[in-house]
């Protein structure tokens, strides 16, 4: 990514994307990441049958990276990684919530002027059984 796109003023959306999705990685799911004490939503990925089977053996934030065509752990390179607390799943299951803690209380591979790093789900997955549990009924 450029730095005028990740640190630019200028609005660069990118409407293409579903589509560059659809075309180089048809089997995957939306996933937005939300931190657990903040609140804060942290990004929209996506994943697919290994890498919500990797995330949910690990209880870390893995996606599939639909531009590298390979699993992607948020931060491994950065070291701002994420313990995965909780996979939510939607009413049409089809998308997913990662609840997420960052490890070392960074976000983001980018940076502040300081050098720091940035900072109708109602179904969680458990774990152990596989099942869907209602947080709302």
């Amino acid at each position: 990514m450029s730095k005028e796109l990740e640190e630019g003023t200028a609005l660069q959306l990118d409407f293409e994307k579903l589509a560059k999705v659809a075309n180089n990685a048809p089997d995957v799911l939306p996933v937005a990441v939300q931190n657990v004490d903040t609140k804060e939503v942290i990004l929209v990925a996506y994943a697919n049958r290994l890498a919500l089977d990797t995330a949910l053996a690990t209880k870390s934030a893995v996606f599939w990276s639909t531009s590298r065509k390979e699993l992607w752990e948020k931060g491994k390179t950065s070291g701002e990684t994420f313990d995965l607390l909780e996979v939510r799943v939607n009413c049409e299951q089809n998308s997913l919530l990662y609840i997420v803690r960052p490890r070392r209380g960074g976000i983001c591979h980018t940076k502040n002027s300081e050098g720091e790093p940035r900072d109708c789900y109602y179904r969680r997955l458990d774990f152990d059984s596989g099942d869907l549990v209602n947080l709302n009924p």
